[in-house]
């Protein structure tokens, strides 16, 4: 698989996070699989690419650090990428979590099936 295909993926996602406009929305809309899952702090829980996509209009991140990413092959065709990250947004005080993100590669593309933010 590569692993730093989906480390790359990943970092991706957090670019296009940080950007103006609709970029992570954008990004997402390739990378989701349909039946995507996003379980974030505070028992936040969102299911389906539709609703996912719906979440992302808030401030974009201004900056972010990923931190001892890893990558834990399933199967050929399925991985996690696990790592820490610290993010902050103006004028807010910095978000760190640790991540996990497992994908499935179909017909020769990676797509997120899961994520998963743990705050620390």
């Amino acid at each position: 698989m590569g692993k730093h295909t989906l480390i790359e993926l990943e970092k991706q996602g957090w670019q296009a996070l940080s950007s103006a406009g609709d970029a992570g929305k954008r990004f997402y809309e390739a990378i989701l699989r349909e039946d995507a899952v996003m379980v974030f702090p505070g028992g936040l829980r969102l299911s389906g690419k539709e609703a996912i996509l719906a979440s992302l209009a808030a401030q974009p991140w201004q900056s972010f650090q990923m931190e001892e990413a890893q990558t834990l092959d399933l199967t050929e065709n399925a991985g996690v990428v696990v790592y820490q990250v610290t993010a902050q947004r103006a004028g807010s005080a910095p978000y760190e979590a640790l991540i996990s993100s497992t994908y499935v590669q179909h017909d020769g593309v990676w797509k997120l099936v899961l994520h998963q933010q743990t705050p620390v």
